[in-house]
């Protein structure tokens, strides 16, 4: 018998919205600055300013962790992954848009790296929480046969 009462169940779902955007959120970043530190242990990356090169490198490999993070955020969203995803999405968006605007004067001739940054939050949301529905989909309809 469940003894949970309504506000509580609704309380641990939050709680739970909450966690999974926030594991994707820090698996994405944890990523990215580890494969900048990788880059620069090797010697690919200087330390100061990168040049359009490796900014392009950046921004696939931060696309790609982008996509893995929304997954994951889907994965472990209590309810409606999409949503919980593109919460994630919108808040890269509103985090990239105030680092281009903040960045602005400092990366001259380099606007295009926090702008394409800006740009692909959501599409890698969208992406991320898009192969998780269609592996649980595939999953499910597996189990059902």
């Amino acid at each position: 018998m469940n003894t949970q009462t309504a506000p509580q169940a609704a309380s641990r779902r939050i709680g739970r919205s909450i966690l999974a955007v926030l594991v994707g959120i820090v698996v994405g970043v944890v990523l990215s600055i580890a494969t900048d530190f990788g880059l620069q242990a090797i010697g690919l990356a200087p330390k100061g300013r990168w040049p359009n090169n490796l900014l392009t490198l950046a921004t696939a490999y931060r696309s790609i962790y982008g996509i893995l993070a929304s997954y994951i955020i889907a994965r472990l969203a209590p309810n409606r992954p999409m949503g919980h995803a593109l919460v994630a999405g919108t808040l890269g968006l509103i985090v990239s848009t105030l680092g281009a605007v903040a960045a602005w004067n400092t990366t001259a001739g380099q606007h295009w790296y926090p702008i394409a940054l800006a740009l692909t939050a959501l599409p890698t949301a969208w992406v991320g929480a898009k192969l998780w529905l269609a592996q649980s989909r595939a999953h499910s309809q597996s189990a059902a046969v």
